[in-house]
């Protein structure tokens, strides 16, 4: 295949995978179909079946992606050679995940059923870039600690990410779930993607 060949699939794809990130700023992940992705684009229904076998592989892709663009931003974090205070580090790290909202609702919300529902390449290439950020993460933590040990960075990342699963429910609570919630008594967070990452960054923050 030709670099020209590449570039215009490469280019295809995006297409479609903007689309898609249009609409779920609006719609539901079940809401969103491959007849509504096809409008939003210059393809037929039929034509997005030549790079996408179903709807979860392009919201698949549509993550990848948001995890690349996280990634570079780790990147430039790490690669900044400044000792950090524990508490200027948290703050540094949480605003990386500022506007990454697509990225953290798709995980939240889907990312379970998106994975099933995507062939093993596709899922492959996600669980790649995913890879990429967690490598980016332990780079993080090693310029703000350079003695950190591989313990203490393990025990970081295997709580980091799995909060990160949850935290657009938690900044993002339905009108709904706020009715029944304060209907029980249960406190809301009333807090911002960046404020809880923060305090959770803080919180598993080695000591220096």
């Amino acid at each position: 295949m030709t670099k020209e060949s590449m570039e215009l699939i490469s280019r295809r794809k995006n297409e479609i995978i903007d689309a898609c990130e249009t609409l779920y700023q609006t719609k539901g992940f079940r809401e969103v179909t491959i007849k509504d992705i096809s409008r939003e684009t210059s393809f037929s229904r039929p034509s997005i079946y030549n790079y996408f076998e179903t709807k979860e592989e392009i919201f698949l892709a549509l993550l990848t992606r948001e995890y690349d663009h996280w990634t570079d931003k780790l990147k430039m974090f790490s690669g900044r050679g400044t000792a950090l205070t524990r508490e200027k580090f948290a703050k540094m790290l949480a605003r990386t995940l500022e506007g990454q909202e697509i990225m953290l609702k798709i995980q939240t919300m889907n990312l379970y059923e998106i994975e099933e529902n995507s062939r093993k390449d596709r899922l492959k290439e996600f669980k790649s870039s995913f890879y990429q950020a967690m490598k980016a993460i332990d780079n993080c933590l090693t310029a703000y600690q350079p003695d950190i040990g591989e313990i203490e960075k393990r025990n970081f990342r295997y709580a980091f990410f799995p909060f990160l699963y949850g935290l657009y429910a938690f900044a993002h609570p339905t009108e709904k779930q706020l009715a029944v919630m304060n209907e029980i008594g249960i406190p809301s967070a009333q807090m911002t993607v960046y404020e809880l990452a923060q305090n959770c960054i803080y919180q598993l923050l080695p000591e220096r």
